[in-house]
């Protein structure tokens, strides 16, 4: 294979302004649920497996099948609850940037219209 060829390698805390940098697994069993949320700031988030129904804040519902990915804005405004409608576990691979004494994601009541969260949830 000839011509320019992408490259990828590991950037740790400390290198290249990766301070901060983290990545967590987050599950969501079958029938579980996040609990209403948002966070201080963006998240990337990959699917590695199950199929994971996000409520935003407008109501509108989303779907995201293994595979995919999606990015969560930052802010109060942007409150979302992920579901696990299925009868497999989510599994979420989540990139952000945290001070290491920071919350991953701030609790909140459902914004106004939606319908509060019956189901027992919460991420760390």
């Amino acid at each position: 294979m000839g011509g320019w060829q992408p490259t990828a390698r590991l950037v740790r805390a400390g290198e290249g302004g990766a301070e901060g940098l983290a990545g967590r697994e987050v599950v969501i069993e079958p029938g579980g649920c996040t609990g209403w949320h948002f966070h201080r700031v963006p998240l990337i988030a990959l699917v590695k497996s199950g199929t994971l129904t996000r409520i935003l804040h407008d109501n509108s519902v989303v779907v995201h099948r293994p595979g995919t990915s999606f990015v969560e804005p930052p802010g109060a405004e942007h409150l979302h609850l992920g579901r696990n409608l299925g009868s497999v576990p989510v599994v979420l691979y989540v990139t952000c940037t945290l001070a290491e004494d920071e919350a991953f994601s701030i609790p909140a009541d459902a914004p106004a219209g939606a319908e509060p969260c019956a189901c027992r949830g919460s991420l760390p």
